[in-house]
């Protein structure tokens, strides 16, 4: 069965949180709605997520995942592409991410590491930023076209 990427919806947040936590991302602050999240399903299980966060003219990409069992088929990429898609359809220039463990993904597909204190104050007053992510994070943005 091939692994479908759909628009996430409120009735599937228990899920999404139980996704989460099994590949150690946050989950606390997640939208309630999940308007701006994809989901990679197999079946009717998620094996993969990519979220934007939208905050005026920039976007906070967040909890880009694939279950161990589903890494290295690509998903990654549909669901990094899918929601930079996202960002490109509401106008936003600038994602921003913050990561421990996948910086050298990002920086193949374009991010450039930034000072923690360059980031725009959308980006400074988010719970991932301000809270969730130690301050070891490297943080990183992309400026869209």
């Amino acid at each position: 069965m091939p692994i479908l990427l759909k628009n996430a919806n409120a009735t599937q947040a228990h899920d999404l949180i139980d996704f989460l936590q099994t590949v150690n991302l946050p989950t606390s602050d997640l939208p309630t709605d999940l308007s701006s999240f994809t989901l990679a399903l197999d079946g009717e299980k998620i094996v993969g997520s990519a979220g934007l966060e939208l905050l005026g003219k920039v976007g906070l990409l967040r909890s880009v995942a694939v279950a161990e069992t589903h890494r290295n088929h690509q998903l990654g990429q549909r669901l990094f592409t899918a929601a930079l898609d996202h960002a490109r359809s509401h106008n936003v220039r600038e994602v921003y991410l913050i990561t421990n463990t996948a910086d050298r993904y990002f920086e193949k597909n374009g991010f450039q590491v930034v000072a923690r204190n360059e980031a725009p104050a959308e980006i400074a007053q988010t719970a991932q930023f301000s809270a969730l992510c130690p301050s070891s994070s490297v943080v990183m943005k992309l400026e869209l076209n």
